[in-house]
């Protein structure tokens, strides 16, 4: 069984950082960023999920795993009585 791991985590919570509400916004990591998120950067663009290691645009196959992604994150928020 897999689970999400450190890196993997990192991965996903700065795709949460991308603006949701227009593909023609993007996000740029700057030097000043926690190691963790500049890694995590370098880690999506080298699997095609973003068009630059220091952040950039979400692909196609970016768009598709954050749509996924803020369902998901909804779905777990939810407050049950």
């Amino acid at each position: 069984m897999s689970v999400f791991d450190t890196e993997m985590t990192e991965e996903l919570n700065l795709l949460l950082k991308f603006p949701d509400d227009s593909l023609h916004q993007g996000l740029k990591i700057h030097h000043d960023a926690s190691q963790s998120m500049v890694s995590a950067a370098s880690r999506l663009y080298a699997k095609g999920v973003i068009t630059q290691p220091d952040g950039g645009y979400l692909t196609d196959l970016g768009v598709d795993i954050a749509e996924q992604l803020r369902r998901i994150q909804a779905a777990l928020s939810t407050k049950f009585n």
